[in-house]
């Protein structure tokens, strides 16, 4: 089908979802352990559950797409993130804030999940990765205003306010699916599969030395990813001493970096090829993340020597994320939703590990984050090692 102009920026607001309730309450974790009566450290629960919730959900949320559509999973689970997020908003402890999140995230996957299927029902090849960077300008610009806009809100109302404008968000996702997005799952390519078929097609996947290698090195990147956004706030915030808008700020040039260098890899494939951009984005990733070590360990109390080796280790995933994400479903066109939701559960769980690591680690310094984001970065790499060559 003739792709829309539109079609893009209308995914990428939904793909928003994630980075948008990940990255927005972060400002807030000071706040919200101090409203509930609860040592500092212990509101990365939460970012734990919202992980766990969205590898759950996207194992969920893919197959549902494969079987009814992309329209009506997409509908329903912006309706149960909408829902969730007022849930968190009227939260009156720690646990139940906790368990809201991860039913936040089981309905927010689809909005994940499914917009990635989408491109793989629309392209292919050098056209798809185009089209993911597209989807990424526009996803990307979430975790830039989020934790500005977080820190805002938390400088001027409560961090209960956050969770009310993701709230609003997941409203207006509902009425975009509802009103503007097309079907781009044919009719004969639904799919009605039993639970054993469902779990021979995920074994099928999941063997394919194409997509676990292309899985696992874009899932190790996020396991860094994660342990910085989930490490970020008590160092710049608790160590540096930083205020949550300017905690923000920071950040948000932090995943410039990420949106710029995707945009970069749409126009770079072509001249050096999907695997060597691929390779050199892994290698980029462990050498800022063994600089950031070093400082790290070097009890380094400047600002510039922790938030640099961020910034392009940040840059690198930039070059990594979409194209793994290619790489993984370029062999599954006729179960796309299916292959995305392995792939998205795989990077999740390591996203919820990662998360609970830099909480049960957390010394006050950077250096559980440095060392967490390094091993995401040098597992990748490994990973990288066995992709087959085309």
């Amino acid at each position: 089908m003739r792709i829309p102009w539109w079609l893009p920026l209308l995914l990428g607001v939904l793909s928003a979802v994630g980075p948008l309730s990940t990255d927005m309450y972060l400002p807030g974790f000071p706040e919200i352990e101090s409203d509930f009566g609860r040592p500092a450290g212990t509101a990365q629960i939460t970012l734990a559950a919202w992980f766990a919730g969205l590898a759950v959900g996207q194992m969920t949320q893919g197959p549902l797409s494969d079987r009814f559509g992309r329209r009506a999973p997409l509908f329903a689970g912006s309706l149960v993130f909408t829902a969730a997020s007022a849930a968190c908003a009227l939260a009156p402890n720690l646990g139940l804030l906790t368990a809201a999140r991860a039913v936040a995230a089981f309905g927010g996957s689809a909005c994940m999940v499914i917009p990635r299927a989408i491109i793989r029902d629309l392209a292919e090849g050098h056209a798809a990765a185009r089209l993911m960077s597209q989807l990424m300008l526009v996803m990307g610009s979430a975790p830039i205003l989020a934790p500005t806009l977080g820190g805002a809100i938390v400088a001027v109302a409560s961090w209960r306010a956050i969770f009310w404008i993701c709230t609003a968000f997941g409203a207006f996702c509902a009425l975009l699916v509802w009103l503007k997005l097309p079907e781009t799952l044919a009719a004969h390519h639904q799919q009605m599969l039993r639970p054993d078929e469902l779990v021979m097609r995920f074994a099928s996947i999941a063997v394919e030395r194409g997509f676990i290698t292309h899985a696992l090195q874009g899932g190790f990147a996020m396991f860094g990813l994660f342990a910085y956004l989930s490490g970020s706030p008590p160092i710049f915030i608790g160590m540096f001493g930083l205020a949550p808008e300017r905690y923000g700020i920071i950040f948000g040039i932090c995943a410039a970096g990420y949106i710029g260098a995707s945009q970069v890899n749409a126009r770079i494939l072509p001249r050096f090829g999907f695997s060597r951009v691929l390779r050199a984005g892994s290698w980029l990733a462990v050498l800022a993340a063994a600089v950031l070590t070093v400082f790290a360990f070097a009890g380094s109390r400047q600002l510039v020597a922790i938030a640099l080796p961020v910034f392009v280790f940040m840059s690198s995933l930039g070059f990594v994320t979409p194209n793994a994400t290619i790489g993984a479903l370029a062999r599954h066109a006729g179960q796309a939703g299916t292959a995305t939701a392995l792939m998205g559960t795989m990077q999740f769980l390591l996203a919820a590990a990662s998360g609970l690591l830099v909480g049960l680690l957390e010394n006050g310094t950077a250096r559980p984050m440095a060392c967490l984001m390094l091993a995401g970065a040098v597992a990748a790499l490994i990973a990288d090692g066995f992709r087959p060559r085309a």
